[in-house]
């Protein structure tokens, strides 16, 4: 299985900190943004990643990781890591398919790289038999997310974009597991009243096929997307080391 982190975007609510930098570059106490991701999917057995940024911010990346070679696999080995540009902010669906050529015929984890996620992924992973599978968390602000329903048997039957009432409080995070027909699915994607190619659109042709199921994170989960959640990301990464 390879991954794709989705680490673009301009981070307009954490300014003035993303006036010179991108936002997975910012520091979380003691290290870079995007290196929760990568450590989270390397502990998982992942070891080849794309990680998709805009022109603008691909020399940071590349400066920062280089081909990955600060990161080792459980046998001492380096991963790869391996880069894509995302021109035009157009999507998360979109920044999915420009890594197209690089996961080939393999299964994938798209993760968006914003997200600081401390449940173990790697049973998910280990344990992924195809179809895809979508990470959710109960939240009490439900407006502020795209809110899945989820059946008995842990089928997601349907994904309700930032309801005004919503139909439960199980949240969509940033990361997902998809098999390789996430591609075909994308054939025709139309964009959406707000000009992009939405992961929603994907995640529904995979509702309509039965194969959506759900995995509910038991741990903190944050996504660094203005300043209060950066601090509070940052409080919680100081305390958990303090900890060890």
């Amino acid at each position: 299985m390879k991954a794709v982190i989705l680490a673009g975007g301009t981070g307009t609510r954490l300014r003035p900190l993303t006036l010179s930098t991108n936002k997975h570059l910012l520091p979380l106490y003691d290290r870079p943004v995007i290196y929760h991701a990568i450590e989270k999917l390397v502990k998982a057995g992942i070891y080849k990643i794309m990680v998709v940024t805009s022109p603008d911010h691909i020399e940071g990346f590349v400066k920062l990781l280089g081909s990955g070679q600060d990161f080792s696999r459980s046998d001492g080995k380096q991963i790869q890591i391996v880069y894509g540009i995302q021109n035009e902010p157009n999507g998360i669906a979109y920044g999915l398919y420009i890594a197209k050529d690089y996961v080939d015929d393999d299964d994938c984890v798209l993760y968006l790289g914003d997200n600081i996620i401390e449940d173990d992924i790697g049973p998910h992973v280990r344990a992924f038999k195809g179809g895809a599978q979508v990470f959710l968390k109960k939240v009490k602000d439900t407006w502020r997310f795209g809110i899945a329903r989820v059946d008995k048997k842990g089928n997601v039957t349907a994904i309700d974009e930032k309801p005004a009432k919503a139909s439960s409080d199980l949240a969509v995070v940033g990361l997902y597991i998809f098999d390789n027909t996430v591609f075909d699915k994308m054939i025709d994607q139309p964009k959406s009243d707000r000009g992009e190619y939405e992961i929603t659109y994907i995640n529904n042709k995979y509702i309509e096929e039965g194969n959506l199921k759900a995995v509910v994170l038991k741990k903190p989960w944050f996504d660094i997307g203005t300043i209060e959640s950066l601090h509070d990301a940052a409080v919680y990464a100081k305390s958990k080391r303090r900890r060890k």
